[in-house]
């Protein structure tokens, strides 16, 4: 485990940075092996590859959560393309008799042309979701846009309260305080450590710190948030959520957990057959390298093999 740490901090830093590498991306999509280590972690290209996967996945008594990669749009035309798309997974999802669940990155609906742009693209959105009986939970993103994110959550939640959650970080120092702000307004948390790079001025980068970080603010989502989703595949912290709510008597039925697509199979099977929920998070799209590059360097297995097929290939 500690050789498996090492290789991580060593990795993480530079892989992250191969995300913006044009360069790399090329290769990695002309490389036959590196596009099938791809289709682990991602369901496809396609609307129909992820409905695909979701449904597989419900076979299981395994709900899903919907993600179409894509962040940072530059153009109206683009952010608007991203909007009407939401809407038609959502409705395809519902008249699949699948559950619509979906996650939205507000830099793919136009948050970097301003705050009002993305708060007012969330709405049709959130109206389908709500015709429909869904669920939509605004993705958190790197640092510079954390405070612009929360605040729209909150805005939004005002008006669509049983639709629109968001997500923390427990990498990120200010995470707790963010917790509490979304405990008193009763908004739907999910919880995960964090997959950019930051600095160490407002995050914790030691992986111990991130830990322990994220089991104080499990605990007290658990405790006392609106259906918090525990979205980790650390076996550690899986166990402490099963014993905290052992012990204070805390239902299955008033949390989650979560996964992603791909990634420890077994345990997610483990956990619904324990009578836990289970949600997996399955990403599609052509603008997969990005969330790709982010997943390996969180796996140092995975970022050995595909190093050794770039130097190959």
């Amino acid at each position: 485990m500690q050789v498996a740490d090492q290789v991580t901090r060593t990795l993480r830093r530079p892989l992250l940075a191969l995300a913006d590498s044009d360069r790399v991306e090329a290769i990695m999509r002309r490389n036959g092996v590196s596009k099938g280590l791809v289709r682990r972690f991602v369901a496809g290209e396609g609307l129909d590859d992820a409905i695909a996967a979701v449904r597989d996945l419900a076979a299981r008594s395994i709900p899903s959560t919907l993600d179409l990669l894509g962040e940072n749009v530059t153009t109206q035309e683009a952010a608007r393309a991203a909007v009407d798309a939401y809407v038609v997974i959502l409705q395809r999802l519902a008249d699949a008799g699948l559950e619509p669940n979906i996650s939205v990155k507000l830099t793919m609906i136009g948050l970097d042309a301003g705050a009002d742009v993305a708060r007012e693209h969330m709405v049709p959105i959130l109206e389908r979701a709500r015709a429909v009986g869904g669920f939509v939970r605004i993705d958190m993103e790197g640092s510079a846009y954390t405070e612009q994110t929360i605040a729209i959550t909150e805005a939004l939640h005002d008006r669509f309260p049983d639709q629109v959650g968001t997500v923390i970080q427990s990498y990120l120092r200010r995470s707790a305080d963010d917790v509490e702000r979304m405990i008193r307004r009763g908004a739907r948390v999910r919880l995960v450590k964090g997959a950019y790079a930051e600095p160490a001025e407002i995050a914790f980068t030691d992986r111990r710190e991130v830990d322990e970080s994220y089991r104080r603010l499990m605990l007290r989502l658990l405790d006392a948030g609106a259906y918090p989703a525990i979205a980790t595949h650390d076996s550690a912290l899986i166990a402490a959520a099963r014993q905290f709510t052992a012990e204070r008597g805390i239902p299955p039925e008033r949390y989650e957990f979560q996964m992603l697509y791909g990634v420890r199979r077994e345990m997610q099977g483990s956990l619904v057959g324990a009578g836990y929920r289970m949600r997996v998070y399955v990403p599609y799209g052509t603008e997969w390298y990005p969330y790709f590059t982010r997943r390996i360097a969180e796996r140092p297995a995975n970022a050995l093999f595909v190093l050794r097929q770039l130097v190959s290939g």
